[in-house]
């Protein structure tokens, strides 16, 4: 094993209970190898999830798909941050060519794009996605993540039923005399 490969399992390993250690196995691993993919994609999703500091956390991931376009490690944390940061149109071109990328896991970046379409409020076309990641779902524990984010859409568009139309006030002044 590698050096590089303890420090980045420890930063895994600590990530995200305890973010000291976490960055301190980082610093090391990045010591080794400045261009190590999931190094920086871990970096990223620190600034992205910890910070909230989305354009930071972009630039990792964009650095680490410009050294491996094929990072697959990459992909669904760079989405998610582009969703946050309400980066909508990148995205979908994102995903768009993730899609074409051997050996990604197909059934995650269409739960992705059904959050993204859920972030816009096209709830129906979320739910074709849903059954599109269902389809590609290969993985047992994955499919309970798959059915939470489509009852979180079905539960959003039951709100929007349940919408009920003002009264007119004037009719229930009347109702009450």
């Amino acid at each position: 094993m590698k050096t590089i490969d303890k420090y980045l399992f420890q930063a895994l390993d600590n990530y995200p209970f305890w973010l000291e250690g976490t960055i301190e196995s980082l610093d090391y691993a990045f010591s080794y190898d400045s261009k190590n993919t999931m190094v920086l994609c871990l970096y990223g999703r620190i600034q992205a999830e910890q910070l909230m500091n989305y354009e930071e956390a972009k630039s990792y991931f964009q650095e680490a798909l410009a050294i491996n376009i094929h990072a697959l490690e990459v992909y669904p944390y760079y989405l998610q941050t582009l969703i946050l940061n309400e980066d909508f149109e990148e995205a979908q071109k994102l995903i768009d060519f993730a899609l074409k990328i051997k050996g990604i896991n197909k059934s995650e970046l269409y739960v992705k794009k059904a959050v993204l379409l859920e972030v816009q409020h096209k709830f129906k076309e979320a739910l074709k996605e849903i059954k599109q990641a269902k389809l590609y779902s290969i993985q047992h524990e994955y499919d309970s993540g798959i059915s939470e984010v489509e009852k979180r859409i079905k539960s959003k568009m039951d709100l929007l039923k349940k919408k009920k139309p003002k009264k007119d006030k004037k009719n229930s002044k009347k109702k009450s005399k």
